[in-house]
């Protein structure tokens, strides 16, 4: 796995300066993660606004917020979407519905649960809490998504992230590990997938390609450069 020589201060100066921003920072391709102790929602959302997707770092002098720029990002484009047999049989047998901005808080506490290293955590909720609280933005708002079973109102699966523009971008999720919700996490990413094609969203952009799951459901692979392309010509988009 590559490792970072060393990991520079970002701040919103530096995003700012736009010949800094788009001629080193976004050409420099021996650096993706920089680190930052400015907890501010104006600099989260500069940060999310121009591409990062921040975590964060825990140091010998606290919590720091961690922006990526990543090296690739895994795209979903609707057309794409594969949904398996199993997903189909739960999507026909109807026991379970999507809901958005109901569970936000328990969301929270189902990933410091169910991750043993869970980054969503200290000051990152704040920045959530206060985004999510916030009256709506005309190109930035949050998005908590939640599965709940019919039968018994119980969230099973869920995830968080952030609208920008025509684009959804994924932060954390969570399933549940009952053998009785089998394969409830595949069902909620897709019928995500649905709500957004519906909703006429650019794309989905789920973050890191690494994980199998997401080459699963359909996505692809777009290196830095090809991701910023597509991610500038959709963050300004209005959806109809």
């Amino acid at each position: 796995m590559y490792q970072q020589p060393q990991i520079y201060n970002l701040t919103q100066e530096h995003l700012n300066d736009d010949e800094l921003f788009q001629n080193q920072i976004c050409l420099d391709m021996t650096n993706n993660y920089y680190w930052s102790d400015d907890w501010s929602v104006k600099f989260y959302k500069k940060l999310a606004y121009e591409g990062f997707i921040s975590t964060t770092y825990e140091t010998q002098g606290g919590l720091v917020l961690l922006p990526e720029l990543q090296f690739d990002y895994a795209i979903l484009d609707f057309k794409d979407l594969h949904i398996s047999k199993k997903v189909k049989k739960l999507l026909k047998d109807d026991n379970y519905s999507l809901k958005f901005n109901t569970n936000f808080n328990q969301l929270i506490s189902r990933f410091e649960i169910q991750h043993k290293d869970n980054w969503i955590k200290g000051e990152y909720i704040d920045i959530l809490n206060s985004l999510y609280q916030s009256s709506l933005d005309d190109n930035f708002n949050i998005l908590s998504v939640e599965l709940i079973c019919n039968k018994t109102g119980v969230l099973v699966a869920g995830e968080i992230g952030y609208i920008i523009g025509s684009i959804y971008t994924s932060l954390s999720g969570f399933s549940s590990k009952e053998k009785l919700h089998n394969n409830c996490g595949n069902l909620q990413l897709v019928m995500l997938s649905n709500y957004l094609e519906k909703n006429n969203f650019s794309f989905w952009n789920l973050g890191h390609p690494h994980m199998k799951y997401k080459k699963k459901l359909g996505a692809r692979i777009y290196t830095r450069e090809e991701f910023l392309k597509r991610w500038r010509e959709s963050r300004e988009e209005i959806k109809k």
